[in-house]
């Protein structure tokens, strides 16, 4: 076997993993859009879509079902890999407050990011798996079941950012497309949420001023604009309600890996299982040609929106 020039396990392949991602990320679309349609969904799981508004917010039956598909999946596949597996529906169970995961190699699971745009129809949901190593994502997968959208994003060993990986999109018949992230250095398209937006992120657009908006559900979704090249721009800017490590960290490596950039406006790193999943602060994710300037200006706008807020 040929040594991959991506950080993987011992023992892992990269191409066999891809294969097997691959096969568990079109199973999941398939359970997703049984659910999302009112049909059966396949596999075995059962038909009846419930909601439970409860704990972190509406989980259902679909949440589950690609819950245990996936997560059984790796395991079956690789019984005797070296990594752990931590679900947005089993965090829970697992996670102690103030202590990281004693595992040097860390699935990051959400089954189903944009619950809500789920229920409600919009068909802009998303799933997400990332693989982190050493606190940071070195391989991620987003899929979006109704446009059959499956995107990869490897980042080599000891990558960081822009030069560093290799991304690609696939649609069911296995083709590749390669992402198309725009050269826009002014008129910058921001991709935002319906709902989250406070007085301060509209103070702080107000400062950077993008040319227009789009509102999408998911983050797996939004990421997805920019490798596409329709936005540019993406602001997480929160506290104590802030997106998980499952929200962030398979979309964050794909947009690394294509040459993108994810970052605390500071310009820190996002990390990922440091005992808490919170990914509080003010996160940039852009195309890439601008990103140090965004961090750098929505830094020095939140210090006087908001002094005191850790960026």
């Amino acid at each position: 076997m040929m040594p991959s020039p991506f950080a993987l396990p011992d023992g892992i392949g990269c191409e066999p993993l891809l294969a097997e991602l691959r096969r568990l990320a079109w199973g999941a679309a398939d359970i997703l859009r049984a659910y999302a349609r009112g049909e059966q969904p396949p596999f075995g799981f059962p038909p009846a879509l419930s909601v439970d508004h409860g704990g972190e917010g509406p989980v259902s039956a679909a949440d589950l079902a690609v819950n245990r598909w996936l997560l059984d999946g790796l395991a079956e596949a690789f019984p005797a890999a070296g990594w752990t597996l931590l679900s947005e529906e089993t965090a829970a169970e697992v996670l102690v407050p103030g202590q990281p995961l004693d595992a040097e190699w860390l699935w990051i699971l959400d089954p189903l990011d944009g619950t809500k745009d789920f229920l409600q129809g919009t068909g802009e949901y998303a799933v997400h798996l990332a693989l982190v190593h050493g606190q940071r994502p070195v391989l991620g997968v987003v899929l979006l079941p109704e446009p059959e959208e499956l995107w990869f994003g490897l980042i080599g060993a000891g990558g960081t950012g822009s030069g560093a990986g290799e991304a690609w999109r696939e649609n069911r018949a296995g083709e590749r497309f390669a992402p198309a992230l725009s050269s826009r250095d002014g008129d910058l398209v921001l991709v935002a949420s319906r709902n989250h937006r406070d007085d301060r992120l509209e103070q702080l657009l107000a400062e950077l001023r993008p040319a227009r908006s789009l509102a999408i559900g998911s983050v797996g979704g939004k990421v997805a604009t920019i490798l596409r090249g329709e936005a540019d721009l993406y602001i997480s800017l929160s506290g104590r309600s802030a997106p998980k490590d499952w929200d962030m960290a398979a979309p964050e490596a794909v947009l690394r890996a294509a040459g993108g950039g994810f970052d605390h406006a500071d310009g820190r790193p996002l990390l990922y299982n440091t005992g808490d999943v919170r990914q509080a602060g003010c996160l940039i994710a852009s195309h890439g040609p601008a990103h140090a300037e965004l961090c750098s200006r929505a830094a020095a706008a939140m210090a006087v929106i908001d002094p005191g807020f850790a960026v």
